[in-house]
């Protein structure tokens, strides 16, 4: 049946995808109010500039996969508004256009508070946001995207908040960084997974695409666990983090769940594992915020 117009651009937004932006924010805010006292309004801004990008990032997505042929009727993600009819690919890309207008407008602002250095991660980010399925050399048909989505929704997403908040760098930012980076990399190895036939058709050359099934499969295994790693080394070697940092490992019974299902589901079961370790992501950061905050 035939969404109606909102549903379609609900659809287009991706929803379900947003807490892969909005979990990072969230612990960059956190390890700055250890430092100093937070700006209700440029954590507005990094929040409105993080959610405009992914958004636009995800309509992107939608149109330039239309337009190279990669979504097909027998795709076994969730419907592309583009590919559907539900949507002009031209509406789609004036959506494009008008988040990243929003998230420019919103790293104008943090330009302002906290000096050029926003500039060259907002410059970098949009791009890859473009750059991501569209350009001639689209990161995710070259088998490169996870270490974008690790660099960017993870390293960059944290410490850029924490820059903005607190005028500089740490090392808690950094590790925080990359755990977040490992579990954004493991929603986009979930949808690789899945997607690897059609991928492999539409010739766009995933690493679940290069190196096979199992590879996938222990790929997203891998960053769950790294992740968990990580806060525990950070716990007890980095200077500033503290035993707050392991609050996250009350999630260790569900990660365990996650990189088991990773193991065992096929097809469309995948959708659902998807939508749950963006969750984890989520209540990952907001435990490990807790735990600082609190601590």
């Amino acid at each position: 049946m035939r969404p109606s117009v909102t549903q379609a651009w609900i659809a287009a937004a991706r929803p379900q995808t947003l807490m892969v932006s909005v979990a990072p924010v969230l612990l960059g805010a956190a390890l700055a109010s250890e430092v100093t006292v937070l700006e209700l309004s440029v954590l507005a801004a990094a929040m409105l500039g993080a959610i405009g990008i992914q958004i636009g990032t995800n309509l992107y997505n939608d149109y330039a996969d239309f337009d190279k042929g990669a979504d097909r009727a027998d795709r076994l993600g969730p419907p592309r508004v583009c590919a559907n009819g539900w949507l002009e690919p031209r509406q789609v890309l004036l959506a494009v256009g008008l988040c990243f207008a929003v998230a420019v407008a919103a790293g104008l602002y943090l330009t302002w508070v906290a000096g050029w250095p926003v500039v060259i991660i907002g410059v970098a980010s949009l791009i890859c946001g473009i750059a991501y399925t569209g350009g001639p050399w689209p990161l995710a048909y070259v088998g490169i995207a996870d270490l974008f989505v690790f660099v960017f929704f993870g390293l960059v997403a944290v410490g850029g908040t924490y820059f903005v908040l607190a005028g500089s760098l740490s090392a808690p930012a950094v590790f925080g960084g990359a755990a977040l980076g490992c579990l954004a990399t493991a929603v986009l190895a979930v949808n690789n997974l899945r997607d690897r036939d059609g991928d492999a058709r539409a010739r766009k050359r995933t690493l679940a695409v290069r190196y096979g099934e199992a590879f996938a499969r222990g790929q997203y295994a891998f960053l769950i666990a790294f992740a968990a790693l990580l806060v525990v080394g950070a716990a007890l070697f980095v200077p500033g983090a503290g035993l707050g940092w392991l609050a996250p490992l009350v999630l260790a019974p569900w990660l365990i769940i996650l990189a088991r299902d990773g193991y065992r589901l096929n097809g469309r079961e995948l959708n659902g594992l998807l939508k749950r370790t963006a969750v984890a992501e989520l209540m990952f950061a907001f435990l490990l915020s807790a735990g600082v905050v609190l601590t």
